[in-house]
């Protein structure tokens, strides 16, 4: 039997992948250490809400935090993100860890993605996810997708976005 009829061989593509795009896409660690940088920032204006509403004496009282209070609790976190991030993403595809590390958010083609559309694909899926403690793990599995030879997370896959090196 020839190769060519080989009805076990891989299906041919014609996807290519330029080197100078691998080259510029932001590193992993630079993602990782961008998102940890954010996640204080979160961390710190997130504190004074939680000490107000006691969400730290309710948890470790083994009560279960109303749905009210997890949606405001969500809803505060979203705005206070877009008080921090919002100027910046908009006018640099970029938060304040992103800028930190020399890394940008873009579209596939190399554009500062719409703010908007930035904002409800990107964003909003995984703030959805994450308030659904049966699927919370969906969460895991979006930034386990960084390991694609390409780097991309569900929530680039969804925006249609990717994470490139500022190159001066």
């Amino acid at each position: 039997m020839s190769d060519e009829n080989n009805p076990y061989d891989a299906p041919d593509s014609d996807v290519q992948i330029q080197s100078s795009e691998i080259n510029n896409l932001a590193s992993r660690w630079s993602r990782l250490f961008a998102a940890l940088i954010d996640a204080f920032i979160g961390i710190i204006v997130s504190v004074p809400l939680i000490i107000y509403y006691n969400v730290f004496e309710l948890a470790m009282a083994g009560e279960e935090l109303g749905t009210g209070l997890m949606v405001f609790m969500t809803l505060m976190g979203i705005v206070a993100f877009m008080l921090i991030h919002g100027y910046l993403l908009k006018t640099k595809g970029q938060t304040i860890g992103k800028l930190a590390l020399g890394i940008k958010i873009v579209t596939l083609d190399d554009q500062l993605p719409n703010f908007g559309s930035l904002i409800v694909k990107r964003y909003l899926p995984i703030w959805v996810i994450q308030l659904v403690p049966a699927i919370n793990i969906l969460a895991l599995v979006d930034v386990l997708f960084i390991f694609r030879s390409d780097k991309r997370c569900v929530h680039d896959l969804i925006a249609e976005t990717k994470v490139v090196r500022i190159i001066n």
